[in-house]
């Protein structure tokens, strides 16, 4: 049997609010609440819960990140334990804002740029799990 990978994506939009930094720069935990926002998604399509996110293993930050700019991250199981899952995390940056040229313009890019990468940690506690009896999970990784 050919099983899917466990994922998650979400497009977003930075808004102005979101810069905190000169020059409409945003704070890399901004994409670090966005992974969350993932991590949780896959607790609820393996177990039916939420999770407790437990952690990082490692996190690079690769490139800025503008308000205006359009994000696209991904989540991707790579490890199933009893009760933690561990994914593998990527945000993108795929509309990019152009301050240089107007205050509202902005460009498709042709080739996403890989602004964070990340793994990360959830665990979901036995008695709150409500995967169906005798499933067993794969990462397909």
């Amino acid at each position: 049997m050919n099983e899917q990978p466990i994922t998650s994506s979400i497009r977003v939009r930075i808004g102005q609010e979101e810069a905190h930094y000169g020059g409409n720069l945003v704070e890399g935990a901004r994409m670090l609440k966005i992974f969350g926002d993932i991590i949780t998604e896959i607790a609820v399509k393996t177990d039916g819960d939420e999770g407790l996110f437990v952690g990082y293993s490692s996190i690079e930050f690769l490139a800025p990140v503008y308000a205006g700019d359009f994000i696209e991250a991904t989540g991707k199981v790579v490890r199933i334990g009893k009760t933690s899952r561990t994914v593998e995390f990527e945000a993108r940056k795929v509309i990019a804002s152009r301050y240089d040229v107007s205050p509202s313009a902005a460009d498709v890019l042709d080739e996403p740029i890989l602004v964070v990468r990340a793994t990360g940690t959830t665990v979901i506690p036995v008695e709150h799990s409500r995967k169906p009896a005798g499933a067993v999970l794969s990462t397909n990784a």
